[in-house]
């Protein structure tokens, strides 16, 4: 795999244990959002990156059912997890996603590939501006620069969140954002998966969409709740747990 998608995911979210594998239209969440991150032109594989802990067991089984690959590592620094896994599966360029995304939207993904590989930066993502919906967000570098973020720190804080190191020092690593068009910049609206009342839209939004057309998208997703704005007040009271940018 030269170039592969990353899904961070436990068992052990605090908000909404076993949140990965919830059942949507019969279907782990999971099982879900692989299948749209199938669509992704811009990516050669996907790796599961989860926990070496025996409650994530049933996401190393899933990950062999779905045909995906597949990684362990430690649970609080994800960010030798994430390199871990690219290592170990030979990967140069790492799209970096959570597995609380299982609305993320494949064409989105390509857009910041394709912005990643059309200039000479280190870093490129949808996230540097809050802008679309939270959900599909989208990081995009190689794995040599995170094989330098390791060498560089041992903060906690910077070893969990994978990519906070290179956000966080511009003067050290050059980077891009891909803003959202007016039509879909929506930054306050949740379409991610962190608890109950989340799990409640994202499975109106699939239960609506997915029948009638497996591969909806965010333009879709926007206009069922634009016809249904009842849906959006289920889950706008949530805060949402924002990493100091």
């Amino acid at each position: 795999m030269q170039t592969a998608i990353t899904i961070q995911a436990r068992m052990t979210s605090t908000r909404l244990p076993g949140k990965v594998i919830a059942p949507i239209l019969g279907k782990p969440a999971l099982s879900m959002m692989v299948e749209r991150l199938r669509r992704v032109r811009g990516a050669d594989g996907i790796i599961l990156c989860t926990t070496t802990n025996a409650t994530d067991d049933v996401l190393v089984a899933l990950a062999a059912e779905l045909g995906i690959g597949c990684h362990r590592g430690s649970e609080n620094d994800v960010l030798s997890r994430v390199l871990g896994a690219a290592q170990a599966f030979g990967v140069r360029t790492i799209i970096e996603t959570t597995g609380d995304c299982p609305l993320i939207d494949p064409v989105l993904i390509d857009d910041v590939i394709d912005a990643y590989r059309a200039s000479p930066v280190d870093y490129c993502s949808n996230i540097l501006k809050r802008c679309f919906p939270i959900g599909m967000d989208t990081q995009v570098f190689s794995t040599a620069v995170l094989a330098d973020v390791a060498r560089r720190t041992s903060d906690p804080e910077d070893r969990e969140h994978v990519s906070l190191y290179i956000y966080r020092h511009p003067e050290i690593y050059s980077l891009r954002h891909v803003p959202a068009p007016a039509s879909r910049h929506r930054p306050k609206q949740r379409l991610t998966l962190d608890t109950p009342e989340d799990l409640d839209l994202i499975r109106r939004i699939f239960e609506a969409l997915y029948p009638v057309r497996p591969d909806f998208g965010l333009d879709d997703m926007l206009a069922l709740l634009d016809r249904n704005p009842d849906w959006v007040a289920i889950n706008a009271d949530i805060q949402h747990r924002w990493v100091k940018r």
